[in-house]
């Protein structure tokens, strides 16, 4: 059985390293920083983390403790954001995962860039005025897709 991209990717330390490196570089983009007026606080800091950890595989402590996918729709709803800001986070986000020294294999980093592509297309179009959103669903699981990891044997 091949390892969660939660355990692969080393934890929860290596997910709220993630996560303290995305919003350190988010709080200095002209672009994204608008979005946190007074910048990202330790509680949103620590919230996110949950969910990746959840999304990673990892435990349910975002759903559990937190509400779980619509609380975090409730973040994003009316929001406004922009396509040139979502493709902005995806690329702060790719950065983030280098900085934090997440694992640089092929297969993790196609999953995690899934992810991210795809989480930040739902936010935008979550985030529209007149959204047609979905109210109720499961915090995502995502997995290895196509290619689990590569172990020796």
């Amino acid at each position: 059985m091949p390892p969660t991209l939660y355990e692969w990717a080393g934890e929860r330390e290596a997910f709220r390293r993630l996560i303290d490196a995305f919003y350190d570089r988010v709080e200095r983009d002209d672009l994204l920083s608008p979005l946190f007026p007074g910048g990202v606080t330790e509680e949103h800091r620590a919230h996110v983390t949950l969910w990746w950890i959840e999304v990673f595989g990892g435990p349910s402590e975002y759903t559990d403790q937190l509400g779980g996918y619509e609380r975090m729709l409730a973040h994003h709803r009316e929001l406004g954001i922009s396509p040139d800001q979502r493709r902005r986070f995806a690329e702060t986000m790719h950065r983030a995962a280098d900085d934090a020294g997440l694992p640089d294999d092929p297969e993790f980093r196609a999953a995690f860039v899934g992810y991210v592509e795809w989480g930040t297309r739902l936010a935008l179009q979550n985030s529209q005025r007149d959204a047609d959103v979905v109210e109720r669903a499961p915090v995502p699981r995502w997995g290895w897709g196509v290619a689990p990891p590569w172990q020796p044997s």
